[in-house]
Order: C-alpha cells, then sequence, then structure tokens
C-alpha cells in the first residue's frame, strides 16, 4: 500500500512537471502575426532624400542639377558638399551635384564651364542651379523648387554678403531647362573674373523673362548666406588685356550654347562625406582671333595697365 502510494505521488509529479513545461511553451508563442519587437531606429528623411535622384527615382519631382564651376577650391568643396545636401534633403530635393572642374591651361571661364555642364546634364534633369562653390545657404527658408515662372534667384542683392546692386544675379540662379536652351545660356567671352552675370541678366530681360527672388526671408545679408571665399589666399584674377575691357561691357550676340568649343577630358565619381559628387574635367578651346584675353603674359599686361593709367 505504502509503494502504491509512493508511486502515485511520483506519477503526479511528473504530470505536474508536464503541465508547467506545455504551459511555458504555450506562453512563449506569438498570440498574432504582428511583433513588438525593438528595432532600430531609422532616419527616413536622409533614407529616402540623398545626394542623387537616382536613389530616390520613384518619387515624382523634378531632379536638380546643381552645376558648380570649379577650379582649385577642394576646400571649399569639402565643405560645400556636405552643406548643401542636408540643405536640400530637408527639402525633400532630388539633386545631384556636378563640379565642372577647367582642367585647361587658359583663365578661368565660369560662364563656359556652365554652359558645358548644362550640355552634359539636359537631357537626365529638369533645372540647374548655377551655384558658387563658395557660397552657402543658412536660411531654411530659402527654397531651390523647380522655377516655373522665371529664373529663381537665390541669393538675392538684399541677402548677399558682398554684392547689392539691383540687377546682381550672381551666386546661385535656378533655371529651368527650357529657358537655359532659350537664351542660349551664357556669353564665351569672358575669361578671368567678373561681368559674366551682368551680361546675362540683359540675355533674361531682353528674353522677356522676370527674375524672381525669395520672399518672406527675414534673415539680411550678414546671416542669410556664409561666404567663405578666402580673398587673401584666392585673389580673383581681374586683369583686363587686349580689348577685354571694352568688349565684355557690351551685350554678346555672337556666343553661348550653340557656340561652345569644349571636350570632356574625363568624368570622376566620388563621395564627400558621403555625398556623391561627379567632377566633369572639362578642357575649353580658345579662338584668338575673337577672345585673345583668354591668356594674358606679364607683357601685354603691363601695357594694358599702362595704356589704362595714361586715359585716365
Amino acid at each position: 500500500m505504502i509503494v502504491q502510494k509512493s508511486m502515485y505521488l511520483r506519477f503526479l509529479g511528473i504530470i505536474v512537471l508536464a503541465a508547467i513545461g506545455v504551459i511555458f511553451m504555450i506562453s512563449s508563442l506569438p498570440i498574432s502575426d504582428t511583433c513588438n519587437c525593438e528595432r532600430p531606429v531609422k532616419d527616413i528623411q536622409h533614407e529616402k532624400f540623398h545626394s542623387s535622384f537616382k536613389e530616390i527615382h520613384s518619387l515624382d519631382k523634378r531632379k536638380l542639377a546643381i552645376l558648380v564651376p570649379f577650379r582649385d577650391r577642394f576646400d571649399e568643396l569639402l565643405r560645400f558638399a556636405p552643406h548643401i545636401s542636408a540643405f536640400l534633403n530637408l527639402q525633400q530635393i532630388p539633386f545631384h551635384i556636378f563640379v565642372l572642374n577647367q582642367n585647361d591651361r587658359y583663365r578661368f571661364n565660369r560662364a563656359s564651364l556652365i554652359n558645358a555642364g548644362f550640355l552634359q546634364v539636359k537631357d537626365n534633369y529638369d533645372y540647374i542651379a548655377m551655384h558658387d562653390v563658395d557660397l552657402l545657404p543658412l536660411n531654411n527658408n530659402l527654397k531651390y523648387d523647380y522655377p516655373t515662372n522665371g529664373p529663381l534667384h537665390i541669393s538675392g542683392p538684399e541677402f548677399h554678403p558682398k554684392y547689392h546692386y539691383a540687377t546682381f544675379i550672381g551666386g546661385i540662379l535656378l533655371l529651368k531647362v527650357e529657358h537655359y536652351k532659350l537664351l542660349n545660356g551664357m556669353s564665351n567671352k569672358y575669361w578671368g573674373w567678373g561681368l559674366e552675370d551682368d551680361e546675362f541678366y540683359v540675355r533674361i530681360k531682353e528674353a522677356g523673362l522676370e527674375v524672381l527672388r525669395p520672399r518672406n526671408i527675414t534673415t539680411g545679408s550678414e546671416n542669410t548666406f556664409l561666404h567663405i571665399h578666402d580673398r587673401l589666399h584666392r585673389r580673383r584674377d581681374t586683369t583686363k588685356c587686349f580689348n577685354q575691357r571694352d568688349v565684355t561691357r557690351r551685350r554678346d550676340r555672337d556666343t553661348g550654347l550653340n557656340t561652345l568649343r569644349y571636350s570632356l577630358n574625363s568624368r570622376k565619381e566620388l563621395t564627400i562625406d558621403g555625398v556623391a559628387v561627379t567632377v566633369l574635367n572639362i578642357d575649353l578651346e580658345c579662338d584668338k582671333s575673337q577672345t585673345p584675353w583668354c591668356e594674358c603674359d606679364s607683357k601685354v599686361d603691363a601695357k594694358t595697365r599702362s595704356d589704362t593709367k595714361a586715359k585716365t
């Protein structure tokens, strides 16, 4: 009798332990098809909007090509690329940066570089930004939206740190592809620094287009943009030789997109702090019978300065 009771208790204990095991296994199973497991949080905005429209091709948005005329400004480019990428990601603008690196021996020609860059990107993008590498927007209300109604001058004279005259359109100017074609691009006669934007403004006005500028911007010339150009480290090439001073003061009706002579030396893809950048190494050509000032040697420079001083 005692043996039977002992066996009965042992058997009962086994059943209890088995029941506890089954209950534990059932409780560990999910009771629905969802899981509240902790997952790593992703930066959704950065994931969707990066540095190239290729990564967000499913979005029905106009694509912006940022054209940056360039020569020997690598340290400024290192600041520009991540800054403008973060700035435009906030606006959810599909864009890509194209650095237009002048690879030839001639004096810097900002307008011709923009013409060349435009010809390279016009079939794959809806609008362009002619963008100085040393001008960084700070006010998030500066919108780089598609300029439907006409050229959009982001860096207006009331906001630019340095240039404040009413017809100024330098720094950052947005145009849709159709309008840039209509204007035949920019003049190719401007070797060295300055005046190419002023000539382009005349083209815009003659074509009947209105230059638009951002509205409701409460910041001013000291805190709307960061101008990172070091004028002491990089002196601007303001030399005027031969008859350059006279010719470049007039409206150019001879040159533009349809007369540009250049070759694409190479195309390089690089990444700066996670931002994709395309470098177009461009060789411009110069017709010295038309613009001998694409090169100014020391003798010509001295004669030009002497003639200018004599006239004054």
